[in-house]
């Protein structure tokens, strides 16, 4: 007992300290406070995450799939509004992924599952963990990254692309009632988007694209040939840039991965 009396004795200037720089940094974090407009523009995004969950549970799947493509918006607006007016925050980057974990991690997993994969039991919602545990981790390592990467690359597909793939994907599949087995495909779909977001792949991170840049004019054509298909046919338009933009990067990746193993061979 005594000991322990002599051992507290010593340790309380210590615990003094440690708790009183607790205090000072509390203090300090809440008297610097947080940028309003970005971090307003991640809550709405997480805001259409939690509402396409609601829906998606309520049967109502198309809504579900089009709040996703909402955040997907959103997710690009917040970090584009946030460079522009020089608010980015190490806070602002801890919120948008908790944001992008719920709208294109867990919403887009509980969608395909109640509408594609729920009479699979055990073996749907384990192929659907696969993605969300994806997004978790792919999410996880940005954040760790986020100073060390380089800004015109992400390594591994980012989140809100492989969301807005597997949203277009059943909404292709659905609209042209194309004659395939809709549950496998996203049985298939689902793990790959997943293993991709985990994978070293670099992908094209399109923070330098600036609309308010010179652009050569053959750009100006094609963005309004772009814009003029997206009115007429916007599933089939976004569906395809979806897929050339998850897939592309692994078929160069893996092309030139193969001629290097020729190269090394002769």
């Amino acid at each position: 007992m005594k000991n322990k009396q002599k051992y507290n004795s010593r340790l309380k200037p210590y615990k003094n300290q440690l708790t009183k720089t607790a205090d000072e940094f509390f203090a300090r974090s809440m008297n610097k406070g947080i940028y309003f407009f970005p971090n307003l523009i991640t809550s709405l995004s997480l805001f259409s995450g939690f509402y396409s969950i609601i829906n998606s549970i309520n049967g109502k799947f198309y809504i579900a799939g089009w709040l996703i493509v909402v955040s997907i918006f959103l997710d690009g607006l917040d970090g584009k509004v946030a460079r522009i007016t020089n608010t980015s925050s190490k806070f602002g980057i801890e919120y948008d992924s908790l944001s992008d974990l719920i709208a294109f991690g867990a919403a887009p997993s509980i969608l395909v599952y109640v509408w594609q994969l729920k009479n699979f039991g055990k073996i749907g919602w384990a192929l659907i963990f696969v993605y969300f545990i994806g997004a978790a981790l792919r999410l996880a390592r940005f954040n760790v990254q986020v100073n060390s990467v380089e800004n015109k690359k992400f390594t591994g597909l980012p989140s809100p692309a492989a969301a807005g793939m597997a949203v277009f994907s059943i909404f292709a599949m659905k609209n042209f009632k194309l004659a395939i087995n809709y549950h496998i495909v996203m049985m298939i779909a689902m793990p790959l988007l997943g293993l991709l977001m985990i994978s070293n792949i670099s992908y094209y991170a399109m923070k330098d694209l600036s609309i308010f840049k010179k652009k050569p004019f053959e750009i100006l054509a094609l963005a309004s040939l772009i814009i003029i298909i997206i009115i007429i046919k916007p599933v089939l338009m976004f569906f395809l840039i979806f897929i050339v933009y998850c897939f592309i990067s692994p078929l160069l990746y893996f092309y030139l991965n193969n001629d290097k193993i020729k190269i090394k061979k002769y």
